[in-house]
């Protein structure tokens, strides 16, 4: 096993909003407190780091794509979405209590030098080009890095 360092590696399997704010306030967390942070988007994960344009060159691929776009200011709750209304009515109880917006902790963790790695595989299979992604982005990878990662990691995280 290679030396434990001061890290954090956490795999973001989910594209819901609640989730994906929840793994974006820890890695704030923990970069601002001078730990290494790195996430492994996978699946619905990779949403949150998508640009939002259309994905997919086949039928399937096609058609995941515009059911599924990505894009972290489209991406909605886990539960009570209400197709598109949950996400809107989230974003005013957050603004009114004076919460960071998804999008400013994305930025943030950006800013902080989290490390964003996109799953080559999930990409792969949900016809998802590295030009979807956001430039910030660090790599695409696969599950062997992603552990390597873990390997050397105080803590890892699954959400």
């Amino acid at each position: 096993m290679a030396e434990e360092k001061n890290k954090l590696t956490m795999i973001v399997l989910s594209g819901d909003m609640d989730k994906v704010m929840a793994g974006y306030n820890i890695a704030t967390g923990a970069a601002a407190q001078g730990m290494e942070v790195v996430i492994f988007y996978t699946f619905w994960g990779l949403k949150a780091i998508q640009k939002g344009n259309l994905t997919g060159k086949g039928l399937f691929g096609r058609m995941l794509g515009l059911m599924n776009r990505g894009g972290i200011d489209t991406i909605g709750p886990s539960r009570l979405n209400f197709m598109g209304m949950g996400r809107w009515m989230f974003k005013m109880m957050m603004k009114s209590k004076g919460i960071t917006p998804l999008s400013e902790l994305q930025k943030l963790s950006f800013e902080l030098g989290v490390r964003h790695l996109a799953c080559q595989m999930s990409m792969d299979v949900m016809e998802i080009a590295r030009e979807d992604l956001l430039d910030e982005v660090s790599d695409v990878a696969g599950v062997a890095t992603m552990l390597e990662h873990a390997s050397q990691s105080k803590v890892t995280l699954f959400i």
